[in-house]
């Protein structure tokens, strides 16, 4: 089983390994994709019951992530394309699209989430996160569920509700108003402003946002970047992963940021 990172963790963690997917299939390099087979395998051998994806691949219990199960949809669907193997591991694909239908509170399309379940531990993401519902949104397309997938574009290019309070038959969604990006979270009437690189970045590449969409988040990152720096709140001409920082004594703020996750570091704006 391949390592995911250095600097004493040897343990193969499956959102790494899925997102290393990405860059092996285009290398066309055998032993790297047949080392993803594996991997791939061995996740759906130690596949709950229910469809569920462990957090490392090769520890059955060590379960609760919200993002490994929708990121090994992702990446059976981009190596059946890369091998042409259409129906590899397709019982454990099933398996996996019915737990990630019951992940949606509403029984809708979006997927919820509770905190600190997808990559970022120690940043809190409630309800429906961009990062995750662009990794569903992806895995649909690449499986060539179309249909479903349209089905979720349409929910999550909603707007967030910031009347606090909702009317019968509205739903929440992830367009912001007034901004290009979509929200980082959103649950019922509460939803996170906050810029999510990651999920944004997944929502231009998967073809979520419209190329016009795309072409205004690019920008405004630029500008809020160029702003960042001239404040001194930005060293280098790269944009941190989530912003503004969550600073204390904003309603977002949690005491264990102090320990963990400061404004500018980790989770919360780092690199």
């Amino acid at each position: 089983m391949p390592r995911t990172a250095g600097w004493g963790y040897p343990e193969p963690y499956t959102r790494d390994l899925m997102f290393s997917i990405l860059g092996i299939a285009v290398t066309g390099n055998h032993e790297l994709i047949e080392s993803i087979r594996n991997v791939l395998e061995t996740l759906a051998k130690n596949q709950t019951e229910h469809g569920h994806i462990s957090s490392l691949v090769h520890d059955k219990d060590d379960r609760g992530s919200s993002d490994t199960t929708p990121l090994f949809l992702l990446g059976v669907g981009i190596f059946r394309k890369l091998t042409g193997e259409n129906d590899f591991l397709d019982e454990a694909v099933i398996k996996s699209l019915t737990w990630m239908e019951y992940q949606s509170p509403s029984d809708r399309y979006m997927v919820a989430q509770l905190p600190t379940s997808d990559w970022r531990d120690e940043q809190w993401v409630i309800g429906y996160g961009l990062f995750v519902n662009t990794l569903a949104y992806s895995y649909l397309r690449l499986l060539g569920l179309d249909e479903r997938a349209n089905l979720m574009s349409k929910e999550m290019k909603l707007f967030t509700i910031k009347e606090g309070r909702m009317h019968q038959h509205v739903h929440e969604g992830l367009v912001v108003k007034n901004k290009p990006y979509y929200a980082f979270w959103s649950f019922k009437v509460y939803s996170s402003e906050r810029f999510d690189l990651l999920g944004n970045s997944l929502a231009i590449l998967s073809g979520l946002a419209p190329v016009s969409r795309a072409d205004a988040i690019i920008s405004w990152i630029e500008e809020e970047c160029a702003n960042m720096m001239q404040k001194g709140d930005l060293a280098v001409n790269l944009p941190p992963n989530c912003f503004p920082f969550t600073q204390p004594g904003d309603p977002d703020w949690i005491r264990r940021y102090e320990d963990f996750n400061l404004p500018g570091n980790y989770h919360n704006g780092g690199m």
